[in-house]
């Protein structure tokens, strides 16, 4: 079995790997059909490259149960032949927050099927260690065209593969166009320094799915559900310098994972987290500019901000089409809805197709590899003084405290006359408040006390969502306006009974809202130690 010695990376990228283990490090990045033949010419990659590189033919059947076992577990189990050669690899999904790392085993074997006893079923785990030969079936095949070559950079050693092709299930066929690079040694920041240059020279995206999980997308019709954030894993243990690391590393992991459901427009629920994981870096960028004052936080803040703009509309129709009819249906049932609903839906139709030119422009790419780099190259600690460079140093408890107490007394300032407040100010209130669940939800794991910090994010997530309705019945008006513009008379009744349906809807969202904001004024602070 094929052994290596794990990468290390500073931002702590890497895994621990056991003997007969692969821990492979690699970015992915989708390129246009035709395209590669450019790439493969950039003057960078001649300048590094060992030598010319090889071409070769790989043909690769990827098997599952019939019960489809490994794909309901994130694994992917192949035979790759090249040449005279059968390689066998078994894949695991990514550890959490390690979008580019993923354990592998690998073995040759002697012929195209897979041969389970090859692997060390006691570090494999279930499903595969209860699993025999004859219980597998080929899936779905790749045959690939692959120019290899090798890069020795400064601080690095890469291989970058430029692989054109086809996936095949059956009668179905999808075209592969795209570039690997693999970390074989070095610092993982070299991925997307890379991926930048090459960006440079011809339109990519990165790529957020592996040949096995687009593979079976074509076979079984799957559709890649949307993610929701993950803990970032912070500890008491940890000084400042790493939770950042931490969260960003996080923020980018959901954004990354939820690109490519946005993009497909599949669910609509992975537009909605792309802007909770930009909301999310956003945060993270905004409670340490103050102590850490890094250009590399106001530039990433600035890209998050217009994303997120380009998200808002699709996110817009997606709330009024699932949320504000159906509870209209369920209020009003004898209102005719057809219409709004068409009008509606005509109008989400745009804003997604406006939205896929904006995933697939080099800006958004650019931004995702910029937030990749960051984490692994630490690029906040660049162009900032020593008081600050000190602070990353510090235990991340006393900055935690700090950073809390801030928050709540801006959001208590901000909504003091609750009563009185406009509906933009409650607006701010609202991304206030905001930031200050991001920061309690993030830093939870350093009080040893929860039941108090629990019940205050509780709290606080209930104010959040009532206004959050509130904001939702003033965007309603917007789209409510769009649609006027159809010279429908059904539509102009439906229209008028949302706006009516919605002025009553308000009075009783101001009245569960002021309720709600005396039971948060009067929550204690959870941080005071």
């Amino acid at each position: 079995m094929n052994a290596r010695q794990p990468v290390v990376s500073e931002a702590g990228t890497s895994i621990a790997v056991r003997p007969g283990e692969h821990a492979e490090i690699e970015l992915k990045l989708l390129a246009q059909q035709g395209s590669l033949e450019k790439l493969r010419e950039a003057p960078f990659i001649a300048q590094h490259a060992r030598n010319r590189g090889a071409f070769r033919r790989l043909e690769t059947v990827y098997y599952d149960t019939s019960e489809r076992l490994l794909f309901q577990h994130g694994i992917s189990l192949r035979v790759r032949r090249n040449g005279k050669h059968f390689i066998q690899t078994l894949k695991l999904p990514p550890d959490s927050g390690q979008p580019l790392a993923r354990r592998e085993w690998e073995a040759p074997v002697n012929h195209i099927t897979p041969d389970l006893a090859l692997l060390p079923a006691d570090e494999v785990g279930d499903p595969v260690a209860m699993l025999t030969n004859d219980a597998l079936l080929p899936v779905f095949a790749t045959k690939v065209r692959r120019h290899a070559r090798q890069l020795d950079l400064p601080d690095a050693s890469v291989e970058v593969a430029f692989d054109e092709g086809t996936i095949e299930a059956g009668a179905r066929q999808e075209v592969l166009s795209e570039i690997e690079l693999e970390l074989k040694s070095g610092n993982a920041g070299i991925l997307f320094d890379l991926g930048t240059q090459l960006l440079d020279a011809a339109p990519l995206k990165v790529g957020a799915r592996s040949k096995a999980e687009r593979g079976y997308a074509l076979a079984y019709d799957a559709i890649q559900p949307a993610a929701k954030a993950e803990l970032p894993g912070i500890a008491a243990e940890h000084v400042v310098d790493d939770v950042v690391a931490l969260l960003v590393r996080s923020c980018w992991h959901h954004l990354l994972k939820n690109h490519v459901v946005a993009e497909q427009g599949s669910d609509s629920e992975g537009v909605h987290q792309m802007r909770v994981a930009l909301r999310r870096l956003r945060t993270a960028c905004a409670l340490f500019r103050r102590d850490i004052p890094s250009p590399a936080f106001l530039a990433v803040n600035s890209e998050a901000r217009w994303l997120m703009q380009q998200l808002g509309p699709a996110r817009d129709w997606d709330v009024f089409a699932e949320t504000t009819i159906p509870r209209l249906v369920t209020a009003a049932p004898d209102i005719d809805l057809d219409g709004l609903r068409q009008a509606a839906e005509r109008q989400r139709k745009s804003s997604y197709s406006a939205l896929q030119t904006v995933l697939a422009d080099p800006r958004c790419a650019r931004f995702l590899l910029s937030l990749g780099q960051l984490v692994e190259r630490r690029g906040w600690r660049n162009e900032i003084d020593g008081e600050a460079l000190a602070v990353l140093s510090q235990p991340m408890p006393t900055l935690a405290d700090k950073i809390l107490a801030r928050l709540h007394r801006k959001a208590l300032k901000r909504g003091a006359h609750f009563r009185r407040l406009s509906a933009d100010v409650q607006h701010d209130l609202r991304i206030d408040l905001k930031k200050l669940r991001y920061a309690a939800e993030f830093f939870l794991p350093l009080f040893a006390t929860h039941a108090p910090a629990k019940r205050y994010v509780k709290r606080l997530a209930r104010l959040q969502a009532s206004l959050g309705r509130a904001r939702d019945i003033a965007s309603t008006r917007m789209l409510l306006d769009a649609m006027r513009q159809d010279d429908q008379p059904a539509l102009h009744l439906a229209i008028g009974a949302v706006a009516g349906w919605q002025a009553c809807d308000q009075i009783a969202v101001a009245k569960t809202l002021r309720r709600r904001w005396r039971r948060f004024k009067a929550t204690p602070a959870f941080w005071d130690r």
